[in-house]
């Protein structure tokens, strides 16, 4: 079994940072690629930021310039740097990865979830 635990969601002031973890743990043979999301009250759960193997990123237009997606391959974690945080921002953040466990499967992961609140 896989498990992703996110970390580092909170409370913070419009304009400021907040920096999110995702660890991956268990059977975890190699992250193919990783990626967060997002889910705000009364809105569909929408990407914000994924990385591919290779360091390849992409972001959802609403976070480019502000959010930075990273990862930390030898120690199966991934990170999600904000910055320039707005008060539409604030939702439950998702970290989801695709992971090939030691039998050689694929599948995809979901974390719990982390709430990040930005106030005006």
């Amino acid at each position: 079994q896989v498990q992703l635990v996110e970390s580092g969601g909170g409370l913070v002031q419009a304009g400021g940072s907040l920096r999110l973890s995702c660890v991956a743990s268990g059977s975890v043979s190699s992250i193919n690629g990783m990626a967060w999301f997002r889910q705000a009250p009364g809105k569909q759960r929408e990407l914000v930021a994924q990385v591919f193997t290779g360091g390849i990123t992409d972001y959802g237009d609403s976070v480019k310039g502000r959010f930075t997606i990273s990862r930390d391959t030898a120690k199966n974690t991934g990170f999600l740097q904000m910055d320039g945080l707005k008060p539409e921002d604030t939702a439950v953040y998702y970290c989801n990865a695709n992971v090939r466990d030691y039998s050689g499967t694929n599948k995809s992961y979901w974390g719990q979830g982390t709430q990040v609140t930005v106030s005006s």
